[in-house]
Parts: structure tokens; C-alpha cells; sequence
């Protein structure tokens, strides 16, 4: 009996430094379960849980400096079939990334050790998250951008419902899981659809194919843009499918939703720039109308809802969709300035709201469950630390001026009235007058004569732990001097857009 010569299979290079602080994250997670496996229930899983996540983190960091390097002095770095692309956009919000994973461990030390809840499988989780999401960033097919949207997901599905003694947080679990299912679904039908019309999922291949190509019958390839427009809108809170986000956020432990809040945003957006500004750039025409819609729906519902809530939580998850809003309008301009604002708003976003739910982590009672705002009443007399950084993060929220906010809501309407979208613009300021009334409304709280009873009188004389105070600090100088002196921050962002275009090294 012969047998045919069969023709071995080469599988493709890999750059490992490319893929480096993936790994590192990565396989701090890994340890920290070998570790909890072998040292069980000792007291020295919880300190060896930290080293190991610090470890992590802090090579990530390292990594991250070296391809910026690289990368900056070179030519994007390309790898595994060209299915991850490293380049200064994906390096900026990876570290984005990495800082607001690094924030979100620091605030979860107290919560944890305050709800008696399991330190080794958070962090684990959190760091598997956040591998997914930096994976994200550098993704170069649809098919790694629907894996990393499954990595970073599965873990957040789990962390929502982290507090097994809540039912608030075991319902915000199974919300987000099925609703993130439905989406992950629609986002794979959508990369079915847009193989279908192109014939490839390499976000640079589609871009090449739409250039030297013309569609005599585009139908296939719009319904995949719609449904990959829709599949990220939910992970990015884009109204009208964000009905996940007041319940989750309200119900997750607060530390998660801070996570989330910031994180995934990050990381949903620069899959949509991507993706849009990138593969489906030659498409403009098609997709501004739908973002466009997007935008004043998502503007419009998360400013008017903020407005209405008496939760703090919920107001700030309402204070997310809005966000989502002047990001989406960024994206809208389908320009580099419109990248390039979009970059800056992440930056400057992600330090506000991690800032702002640490204060609402260090005000929480054991239990986490209820945050309104009339039990704010006094704490600018009680605890006045406390109370100046919660209505710092509040007026960045609401865009007032010498704060980061400022800087980053006016970059983005400077990037859309450069692009002609004026009414968007008058739209974007009515949405922001409308909101600011919520933010307003925090601070009086906050300021006025102290009551009975409330948040402000449980938590009067608790230490809040070194991890919180090290993030509400870094938060708040963030978020002032960006408000001051943003140039330097601005231009790393203008450095990232430089190669945000994913073919803009091949034409």
C-alpha cells in the first residue's frame, strides 16, 4: 500500500514581543488559579494573588513602553497572518487599558476584603478580561476582534454576579449574559455577512477589496455593517441597546462596574474605529447615517435619563450611554481629527469614571446595594475629601471648564464642526446643558446642610484603604490637568492617530 506525499502544514510566525503584554496579563491569571490550587485556603493566597496581578500588570506596562518605541522609531509590527497589528493607536489604548485594570484591582482590595468576598478568582478573572481587551486593540481580522470580544465578556459575565450573597448582582449577571450573548451572536452573523460580500475578514483585506473593487450589489455587505454596528453597540452602552446598562451597573459589585464603565468602553471603541475608520472607510457613506442616528438617540436617552435617576449608580450608568454619545460622534466625522478626539475622550474618560465610582466604592455601607443621591446630603462637611473629589469627577463629567472634560467634549465638537455636522453639534451642546443638571444636582447634595440616616452618617469616621486613596488621587490630577494643560496628553493622542488607518502604511 502507498500513501500520497501529504504537504506539511506551516503554521504562521509569531512575534511574541508583539503579543507580549497579552501574555503577561494572561499568564498572571493562570498563576494566580495554580497558585490558589496549591496554597488553598492559606492566609498567603491573598498577598501572593496581589504580588502575582502587580507583576503582571507592571510587564504589561513594560511591554506596552517597548512597542511604542518600536513602533514609533519603525513600522507597524504585524503578526500570525497578519491577524494582530501593533501600532501606535493600539499601544495607546492599551495602556488606557492597562491603567484602568491597574485602578480598578487597587479599588478592589477594600471592597473585597470588606464583603468577605474570594480575592484569587476576581483578580484572576480581571486580568482574563483584560487580556481580551487588549487583544482587541491590536486586532487586525474580524475573527480575533470576535474572539477578544468573547475573552473579555465571559469573565465580566461572572464578575457582575461576583456577590453570590446580593440578588441584585446575581440578576445583573444573567442580564448581561444573555443580552451580551444575543449581541456576540449578531456580531458573528454580521462578520458571516461581510465575508460573504468581500470575501475576507482581514480588516485590511477589506479595505484593499472595497479600494479595487465595485460593488454592483452591496446589499450582503450593508446588513454585515449594520449588524456589526450593532453587535459593538451593545458593548459600548449605544442606545438603543443599552437597556443592560442601569440594571448591571447598579447591581455588579461597584468595583466591576467601574471596570466596565472605562475598560470596555476602551475597548469597544477602538474595535469600531477600526473597523470603520479602517475596513469600511471607502463605505462612509453607508454607515455615517447609522452612527449619525445612534449618536442623538444615545446622546439624548443618556442625558435626559441621568437627569431622572435617584440612584447614584444608575445615574452614573446613564452618565455612560451620554458618553458613549460624544464618542460615537467622533467616530461620525469618519476623520483623523474626529480619531484623534475620540482617542483624547477615552483617555480623559477613563479617569472620571473610575474616579468617581472609587468615591461611591469608599462611601458604600457592607452590601453595596443602595447609593442615592439625598443620602449625599452633608458629606462635604463630613467627609470633606470625599466630597471635593466626588464633585470634581462630577463637574469633568458634565464638561466644566479647567477639568478634562472640558478639554475632551470641546475636541470632539471642534472635530465634528470641522467635519460640516453642525446640527450634531448643537445637539452634542443641548445633551451636555441637559446632563449637567444631574451632575448639578450631585454636587448640591453634597454640599448641602448634613441629614440623618444617610450614606454620609454610616460611613462618617471609616478609614478609607491606601489602594482607593492612591486612585482617587491619580484621577484627580489627571482629570485637573488635563483640564489645564492637555497639550501633552493631546498630542500622544495626534502620535496614535498617525497610524490609526490600517493601510495607511501600504498606501
Amino acid at each position: 500500500m502507498s500513501f500520497a506525499a501529504v504537504a506539511p502544514i506551516t503554521p504562521p510566525s509569531v512575534d511574541w514581543l508583539a503579543i507580549a503584554p497579552e501574555l503577561a496579563l494572561g499568564g498572571a491569571a493562570v498563576f494566580i488559579v495554580l497558585a490558589k490550587a496549591l496554597l488553598r485556603r492559606r492566609p498567603a493566597v491573598t498577598p501572593v494573588t496581589y504580588a502575582i496581578a502587580a507583576i503582571g500588570v507592571i510587564t504589561a506596562g513594560a511591554m506596552f513602553f517597548w512597542q511604542w518605541q518600536d513602533v514609533k522609531d519603525n513600522s507597524p509590527i504585524t503578526t500570525m497572518s497578519d491577524m494582530v497589528r501593533v501600532d501606535n493607536f493600539g499601544v495607546f489604548l492599551g495602556v488606557v487599558v492597562l491603567a484602568a485594570t491597574a485602578m480598578s484591582l487597587l479599588v478592589a482590595i477594600g471592597y473585597l476584603k470588606r464583603e468577605q468576598l474570594e480575592v484569587a478568582e476576581y483578580v484572576s478573572l480581571m486580568l482574563f478580561s483584560a487580556m481580551g481587551m487588549v487583544v482587541m486593540t491590536t486586532a487586525n481580522d474580524l475573527i480575533v476582534v470576535f474572539l477578544a470580544l468573547e475573552i473579555l465578556s465571559i469573565p465580566l459575565y461572572v464578575l457582575a454576579a461576583y456577590h453570590r450573597r446580593r440578588l441584585s448582582s446575581q440578576e445583573a449577571g444573567i442580564k448581561y449574559f444573555v443580552l451580551g450573548a444575543f449581541s456576540s451572536a449578531i456580531f458573528l452573523y454580521g462578520i458571516a455577512l461581510v465575508y460573504g460580500g468581500t470575501g475576507t475578514t482581514s480588516i485590511t483585506g477589506i479595505d484593499t477589496f472595497l479600494r479595487t473593487n465595485t460593488l454592483f450589489e452591496p446589499g450582503t455587505l450593508q446588513v454585515g455593517l449594520v449588524l456589526l454596528l450593532v453587535g459593538l453597540g451593545f458593548k459600548v452602552a449605544a442606545v438603543p441597546f443599552h437597556m443592560w446598562t442601569p440594571d448591571v451597573y447598579q447591581g455588579a459589585p461597584t468595583p466591576v462596574t467601574a471596570f466596565m464603565a472605562s475598560a470596555t468602553k476602551v475597548a469597544a471603541f477602538a474595535a469600531l474605529l477600526r473597523i470603520f475608520d479602517g475596513a469600511f472607510l471607502t463605505y462612509r457613506d453607508d454607515w455615517q447615517p447609522l452612527v449619525w442616528g445612534l449618536t442623538v438617540l444615545t446622546l439624548g436617552v443618556g442625558s435626559v435619563g441621568a437627569l431622572l435617576q435617584v440612584d447614584l449608580k444608575r445615574l452614573l450608568a446613564y452618565s455612560s450611554i451620554a458618553h458613549a454619545g460624544y464618542l460615537l460622534m467622533a467616530l461620525e466625522t469618519g476623520t483623523p481629527k474626529g480619531r484623534e478626539a475620540a482617542l483624547f475622550y477615552l483617555f480623559a474618560y477613563t479617569f472620571m469614571v473610575i474616579g468617581s465610582f472609587a468615591v461611591v466604592t469608599a462611601l458604600s455601607s457592607r452590601g453595596d446595594d443602595d447609593h442615592p443621591i439625598e443620602g449625599l446630603r452633608g458629606l462635604g462637611a463630613r467627609r470633606p475629601v470625599l466630597g471635593c473629589l466626588l464633585v470634581l469627577f462630577m463637574l469633568a463629567q458634565a464638561g466644566i471648564p479647567l477639568t478634562s472634560g472640558f478639554v475632551a467634549k470641546l475636541d470632539v465638537f471642534s472635530a465634528a464642526a470641522s467635519a460640516g455636522d453642525y446640527v450634531l453639534v448643537v445637539i452634542g451642546a443641548v445633551a451636555t446643558v441637559v446632563a449637567s443638571f444631574a451632575y448639578l444636582r450631585v454636587s448640591l447634595a453634597v454640599a448641602a446642610n448634613p441629614g440623618e440616616g444617610e450614606i454620609t452618617e454610616r460611613v462618617r469616621g471609616r478609614r478609607v484603604d491606601v489602594g482607593t486613596w492612591f486612585v482617587l488621587a491619580t484621577c484627580a490630577i489627571v482629570t485637573i490637568v488635563l483640564g489645564i494643560v492637555p497639550a501633552v496628553f493631546v498630542h500622544w493622542a495626534q502620535d496614535s492617530t498617525l497610524l490609526v488607518h490600517v493601510l495607511s502604511w501600504i498606501h
